[in-house]
């Protein structure tokens, strides 16, 4: 099996398993920060082992590492509070789907911090994302998502699209750091940062709660970075951009076989703008064809 094939497989599978961690959040019946804590003992726990069977620990850790990846640890921490708080307000498939209005967050950041152009292109689909958006705010949702806790969910899920760009943009400056390495670090973060307000007493009861929240932190969040960095060091950008649509498409699956929720007319229509906006904008599509250069007639012009 070649690289290209083996990267394929793995950022599928890291998909396929990110697209199912909603219902992992919700059937283990805890507090929002109690989940994200304890992904964080568990991932940390998976990630310790892996960094240090790679060697991973010896000389690589100095005190700007440390800085900028806690920095990115609290933005991490924070994306996935919101994200998680985010599912009982607006369901999963809402939620996922205005979530991946993330790379229109770091199209706005990488702008405003690093002057990068913002082309035509890339405008039309911020634009179509836009629209988006506002036609899942403006849709009728069920009884169970109505009102301001629908919206709230709603911008909940764009919060934490925002902090998963900022997360992003602070791990953009530790290029050639181990990736593995600044994810131990985050969630070790996460960990300090939680543990002050994380629900632990009484701790969670029973095999069904222990199980969501192990799988939440070792699979979800130790496998899943294991897989995807793996995938990314394999694959050209394009192809891990476009496998990573995997994910909405399985958690919007995952919310209709396990709980029976589907998308009205206008919500999908909102969702699919959305995610077409996103493949556009990460897949370099253009909207119009760029006019062919003039072949030279002979080399003398």
């Amino acid at each position: 099996m070649d690289n290209k094939i083996r990267g394929t497989v793995e950022m599928t599978a890291a998909m396929l398993i990110s697209g199912t961690i909603g219902w992992f959040v919700v059937v283990s019946g805890q507090p929002v920060m109690s989940v994200v804590f304890w992904r964080c003992v568990f991932g940390a726990a998976t990630l310790l082992i892996v960094c240090a069977a790679l060697g991973l620990l010896r000389g690589t850790i100095n005190f700007r590492l440390l800085g900028l990846a806690a920095l990115g640890g609290a933005a991490l921490i924070i994306n996935w509070l919101l994200l998680f708080s985010s599912f009982s307000r607006a369901s999963i498939s809402i939620a996922t789907a205005v979530y991946n209005t993330q790379p229109f967050m770091l199209v706005c950041l990488g702008a405003f911090f690093f002057s990068e152009r913002l082309t035509m292109t890339k405008a039309i689909w911020l634009s179509v994302a836009f629209v988006g958006t506002l036609l899942i705010v403006h849709a009728k949702p069920e009884a169970d998502y109505s009102g301001t806790d629908y919206l709230i969910g709603i911008m909940m899920a764009l919060g934490a699209a925002f902090f998963y760009a900022v997360a992003a943009i602070i791990t953009k400056k530790l290029t050639g750091t181990p990736p593995h390495l600044i994810a131990l670090i985050q969630v070790c973060v996460g960990i300090v940062i939680l543990a002050p307000f994380a629900n632990l007493n009484p701790a969670p009861a029973g095999m069904g709660a222990w199980s969501s929240l192990v799988a939440v932190g070792v699979v979800h969040t130790g496998l899943v970075y294991i897989l995807l960095y793996g995938a990314i060091q394999k694959l050209p950008t394009h192809l891990t951009g476009s496998l990573s649509f995997i994910y909405p498409i399985v958690a919007i699956a995952v919310d209709f076989l396990a709980f029976g929720r589907r998308l009205h007319p206008v919500q999908l229509i909102g969702a699919a703008a959305i995610l077409t906006a996103a493949a556009g904008m990460n897949l370099g599509w253009s909207l119009w064809k760029s006019k062919p250069q003039r072949q030279p007639l002979s080399s003398y012009e």
